[in-house]
């Protein structure tokens, strides 16, 4: 009985044997510890802007969600030939043009011969007309943006709508479309004082401006020649300096001295598209004074940091065998900040068990103001496999 007892107690751990050995030795290891370092962004220095304390102004830039910094007041205010620039974007969501595009002919008769006197007896900004010009589309839209022509702001909307009225009741619904509540037209050109806008209202107008590629294009423009016409010139003096590329200059008794500008700048790596406004200045020299000023300032505020750089370590694998592994940044990742915009990071890990060096083991989650930037995290050294007598002491469902 004995002897029967201890064979089959043999036969048992034989068994036993048999079956944890292959079950300990060829078992998936389970994904090990990991821990992520702490990020903590040094922010710049906060930035302020001597904006003007006369009428309204605004600082955006693009990509920039919130206005970077406002003055003056925050009612509705005269835009005088700003205008112009809601004009053409109206005018061209019913009649578009592609970039190299001419458009169709338009042809001037009598009406815009009168609609010319009319304007020039009012003392307003005109260029010349007869009853037998014709030109392209894209041609009297640089009349209107490059010289500024009241009469040729009223004929454009009148051949793209029918009449001035028409286009007034396409020029609201084109605005409450885009946010623009607080602004409101009473004519095509700015000559009335009842066209009025908020500088915040004017930023985000701006902004529509450079998102259309032909107004774009319009805008920074500095001489074109027009048949019949002539040479025109861009009332815009700031054109070239500063980086200012745009857009729209205004000047009306009732509105003073007005300029919707936008400019390049340069940080670090990255160019900086600025969009601000200018209204109720006393004259213009005051005001490209004024904006000259605002944009050096603009540009000390925006600063150029580093988020990541390569082989820097976000986080630690730690295997129960003792084998570490960082998770490390692929590539140099920079952010443009304004003023003192703190940097944000979301570190997301993969389940890691035995891995390769290299291995994409996470991502980086970078929040910057209104930007998210994302990079992969790979794997310093390999987690390699514990080893035989590893697995023998330490059997599944214990790591």
């Amino acid at each position: 009985m004995r002897r029967r007892i201890a064979v089959f107690g043999s036969i048992g751990a034989i068994l036993a044997a048999g079956i944890y050995l292959p079950f300990t030795l060829l078992a998936p290891i389970e994904p090990v510890a990991s821990s992520i370092e702490p990020y903590v962004s040094e922010p710049a220095s906060s930035a302020e802007l001597s904006m003007p304390s006369y009428g309204a102004s605004s600082i955006g830039a693009v990509g920039f969600a919130d206005d970077l910094a406002t003055g003056g007041t925050d009612q509705p205010l005269p835009i005088a030939s700003i205008t112009k620039v809601i004009t053409a974007l109206v005018v061209l969501e019913a009649h578009p043009l592609a970039v190299g595009e001419e458009g169709p002919t338009i042809t001037f008769g009598r009406a815009d011969v009168d609609i010319y006197k009319k304007f020039l007896a009012d003392n307003g900004k005109v260029a010349a007309v007869n009853s037998s010009l014709t030109l392209t589309q894209r041609q009297v839209l640089d009349v209107v943006l490059v010289e500024s022509a009241n009469n040729y702001a009223e004929s454009l909307v009148v051949w793209a709508f029918g009449s001035e009225d028409a286009f007034l009741s396409a020029a609201r619904t084109w605005l409450g479309s885009h946010g623009l509540t607080n602004t409101s037209l009473a004519d095509s050109t700015g000559m009335s004082p009842l066209n009025v806008s908020t500088a915040v209202d004017l930023v985000a107008l701006g902004k529509l401006a450079l998102e259309d590629p032909v107004v774009s294009r319009i805008v920074s423009t500095t001489t074109a020649n027009i048949p019949g016409i002539g040479d025109i010139d861009n009332t815009n003096d700031l054109l070239g300096i500063a980086g200012v590329r745009g857009i729209k200059t205004g000047t009306l008794d009732e509105a003073g001295a007005c300029l919707l500008f936008a400019s390049d700048i340069i940080v670090g790596s990255e160019t900086i598209v600025v969009v601000g406004v200018v209204l109720g200045a006393n004259n213009h020299p005051q005001l490209n004074e004024e904006v000259r000023g605002l944009l050096a300032e603009v540009q000390d505020g925006f600063t150029e940091i580093e988020l990541a750089s390569p082989g820097e370590s976000f986080a630690t694998f730690s295997t129960p065998w003792g084998t570490q592994s960082d998770a490390i940044a692929t590539e140099r990742l920079t952010a443009v900040v304004w003023s003192d915009t703190p940097a944000l990071l979301l570190v997301k890990l993969s389940d890691v068990a035995v891995a390769d060096q290299g291995q994409k083991v996470g991502e980086l989650v970078f929040s910057v103001g209104q930007r998210t930037i994302r990079s992969t995290l790979e794997l310093e050294s390999a987690i390699t496999d514990p080893g035989v007598w590893w697995r023998l002491t330490h059997p599944v469902g214990l790591i």
